[in-house]
C-alpha cells in the first residue's frame, strides 16, 4: 500500500486493489492533518511546512477508513443540470421528487403547494440567483427544524439528556456530529432525504450525549430509542451521494 505524489493529487493503492486519487492543500491556519471525504472526493488537508512523508503516512494509516467512507457515499453520480432562474427542475424533497418552479412577485419567497415549490422572485432578474438560493437554504433549514422538535418532545425524558443547541449547515462528508458543547449539528441535504432518515441522524447524534463512541453499547441506545436504525443507515450509504449532490446545484454559494 503506497501513496504516489502526481502534482495537486495523491494516488493511494489500497489492499483491496483500487487507487483512491486524494487532492493535497497546504491551508496557513490548519494545525494538524486533516482527511475530509464529499461527492467530489477525497481531500487531504496538512499545515505549511509539513513533510511530504508525514502526509504519505497519515494517507496510508487512514487508508481502510477511506476506502470505506467513498464506498458509503456511492460516489458514481451522473452531473446534474444547474440551477437556472426560470428554468424548472425536479429535485427529491422530504424523500418525494418534486417539481421547483420559478414566477414573478412583489418580493422574493417560497410558496410551498402540491407537488412542489415555486420561487417568486421580483425583477430585475440580475442578481436573483444568489437570492433563490438563499431562499432554498432558509426553506429546507427550517423544515428540519420543525420535524427535529417535535421529535425531541419524545426522546429527551427517554434518553434524559437533551442538546444545548441545533444547528443546521451543509456538510461535506458527515450527515451529523456532536461536538464538545453537546451541540448537535445536521446536515442540510437531509430536508431532501425521507422524514425516518433524517430522525435516524438525529437519534445517533443524540445517543452520543450518552455514549461518545460507537460501541455496542452506544448501538444499543440507538436501537431502543430508532428500532429502523440499519434500514435508515442503509439508505443513506444507498443515496447520500446524490442527495449531497442536488443540494449543491441547488444552494452551492451560500453553502459555508
Amino acid at each position: 500500500m503506497m501513496a504516489y505524489l502526481d502534482g495537486d493529487w495523491l494516488e493511494l493503492a489500497t489492499p483491496s486493489g483500487n487507487t483512491i486519487r486524494v487532492l493535497k492543500a497546504s491551508h496557513p491556519r490548519a494545525r494538524r492533518l486533516r482527511l475530509t471525504v464529499s461527492t467530489k472526493g477525497a481531500r487531504i488537508t496538512y499545515p505549511q511546512g509539513t513533510h511530504p512523508s508525514q502526509v504519505n503516512a497519515f494517507l496510508r494509516h487512514n487508508a481502510d477508513w477511506l476506502e470505506k467512507k467513498l464506498g458509503e457515499l456511492n460516489l458514481v453520480v451522473d452531473p446534474l443540470p444547474p440551477l437556472r432562474v426560470g428554468t424548472p427542475i425536479e429535485f427529491p424533497f422530504r424523500g418525494e421528487a418534486i417539481t421547483l418552479d420559478w414566477a414573478e412577485g412583489a418580493y422574493p419567497r417560497v410558496v410551498a403547494h402540491d407537488g412542489g415549490i415555486t420561487l417568486e422572485i421580483p425583477r430585475p432578474h440580475s442578481r436573483a440567483l444568489p437570492v433563490a438560493r438563499g431562499l432554498l437554504a432558509s426553506y429546507f433549514e427550517t423544515q428540519i427544524r420543525r420535524d427535529v422538535s417535535r421529535w425531541l418532545a419524545g426522546y429527551v425524558p427517554q434518553l434524559g439528556l437533551a442538546p444545548t443547541a441545533l444547528r443546521i449547515r451543509p456538510m461535506k462528508s458527515l450527515w451529523g456530529s456532536l461536538d464538545t458543547r453537546d451541540r448537535i449539528n445536521l446536515d442540510l441535504a437531509l430536508a431532501l432525504a425521507p422524514p425516518a432518515a433524517l430522525r435516524y441522524v438525529l437519534a445517533h447524534e443524540l445517543c452520543h450525549l450518552k455514549v461518545r463512541n460507537h460501541s455496542p453499547r452506544f448501538w444499543a441506545h440507538v436501537e431502543a430509542i430508532f428500532p429502523d436504525w440499519r434500514e435508515q443507515r442503509d439508505w443513506l450509504r444507498q443515496n447520500g451521494a446524490l442527495l449531497k449532490a442536488e443540494l449543491d446545484r441547488l444552494i452551492a454559494d451560500v453553502a459555508d
